[in-house]
């Protein structure tokens, strides 16, 4: 079936960073010669040269046509669905990459223009709301127009080869089935940690910050990917309905077990000297599944700290005081697994150390980006590494008690100095 992506936002940030070079690595695949892409622009746009400055070349430009409108006219929206010129074998992918307050509005006028058959599917980018309230609004109000069915929600985290090897890496090897339980396992630390601030991010991140770009989302998934329980004849179009389960299993978070930071010099890059919003956030979570009870579970993510790293780590039960094991989940960078071990010191002596056996998953070859494989998904209709709207909602839920009590500044945020390591941060906090 022939494939019509129209990107809105063709020249912003994420489709110059992300969606116009995961398109260009799809095309040279050879698999998708029949995807056309519409890019939406309220400016005339040249794009050969928005092609060059993206990806280094223009070689795709034949693929690729611009189209410019109004977003809050109701006439351009016909005059778009004329221009797609949508037939009943064709299938169109409508990616929404624009700020969430434009958001809904060219949702309810994509509907209203009758852009919303059976073969249209629409593409979310996070966020999915600001807290409870507003994601269950957007969610009704996109129910008006489209089914939950034409719907693909990104959280490019469930994309990346490592989250997708997560449920691999613990359903079909027998060494991860017999240890994943609290019976082995001490706890989980999930951390999404980026040693740059917020780049000039400005307006974004003020109205959003750590708790809702991060961890809220991402970290949440990943928690669910690690919790799950996967099934011997697991198939992927299950996995929304397991990451659900999972989070539906983790209690409401406890405002008195979470950190607040924001880092030293953030205020001044806003333009707020009265900024509250926080760039560092750690919070202690539980599940009451019986496989996870008493497992604590810490997430944290946080901005302008000593390293870039997301991982997932398994702490496990230690034997003695002296020795206990951990697992590393590698989301990025170098996505990979690394285990800690205890083996004998070469020589003539019966001495101990650690040893960590490490393996990078890229090992000299290419990993897809994520958003090849969201493009990829979506077109193929496949929905497993794409939020449903329980998960999105339960999602909100589990942090909503943080929300409430930030509002009332019953946390108010700490500072702590760039390259601080997140021990440091929480440590400053208490």
């Amino acid at each position: 079936m022939k494939t019509k992506l129209v990107i809105f936002g063709i020249t912003g940030d994420l489709s110059r960073r992300k969606l116009l070079p995961a398109l260009n690595h799809i095309y040279a695949t050879g698999r998708f010669d029949d995807l056309e892409v519409i890019g939406v622009s309220r400016h005339e746009v040249d794009c050969r040269a928005l092609l060059n400055e993206s990806i280094g070349n223009d070689t795709i430009a034949d693929k690729i046509s611009i189209f410019t409108m109004n977003l809050a006219e109701e006439a351009d929206y016909q005059r778009l669905k004329e221009r797609i010129a949508l037939t009943d074998d064709e299938q169109l992918l409508i990616n929404l990459a624009v700020p969430p307050v434009a958001t809904q509005q060219i949702v309810d006028l994509l509907g209203d223009a009758g852009l919303n058959g059976k073969n249209v599917k629409l593409l979310f980018e996070k966020p999915f709301g600001f807290d409870l309230e507003s994601a269950r609004d957007v969610i009704a109000r996109t129910a008006a127009h489209y089914s939950e069915e034409q719907v693909y929600r990104i959280d490019h985290y469930l994309a990346k080869e490592m989250a997708q090897n997560i449920v691999v890496i613990r359903g079909a090897n027998a060494i991860f089935q017999h240890i994943w339980n609290k019976h082995s396992i001490e706890s989980i630390e999930i951390t999404a940690a980026e040693s740059i601030g917020i780049e000039g991010r400005v307006q974004f991140y003020e109205q959003t910050g750590a708790l809702r770009d991060v961890l809220q989302g991402h970290l949440l998934q990943l928690l669910a990917l690690t919790l799950a329980d996967i099934p011997k004849d697991f198939d992927w179009s299950q996995l929304p309905k397991l990451r659900l389960a999972a989070l539906q299993k983790i209690r409401l978070a406890d405002p008195d077990k979470a950190v607040r930071a924001q880092y030293n010099g953030y205020e001044q890059e806003v333009d707020n000297l009265d900024s509250q919003t926080e760039t560092f956030v750690s919070l202690e979570l539980e599940s009451e599944s019986p496989e996870w009870a008493d497992v604590p579970i810490r997430l944290t993510t946080g901005k302008a700290l000593d390293k870039k790293l997301t991982e997932i780590c398994i702490n496990l039960r230690p034997v003695d005081e002296a020795r206990n094991n951990k697992i590393a989940l590698r989301i990025q960078p170098d996505e990979g697994i690394s285990m800690d071990l205890f083996v004998k010191t070469p020589g003539y002596e019966k001495q101990i150390e650690r040893k960590t056996f490490d393996l990078s998953f890229s090992q000299g070859q290419r990993m897809p980006d994520a958003y090849e494989q969201v493009f990829v998904d979506a077109i193929e209709g496949k929905k497993s590494l794409f939020a449903s709207s329980d998960e999105v909602l339960r999602a909100w839920e589990i942090v909503e008690p943080i929300q409430k009590a930030w509002a009332m500044h019953h946390h108010t945020v700490r500072l702590y100095e760039k390259g601080s390591t997140i021990e440091e941060v929480c440590d400053e906090a208490q």
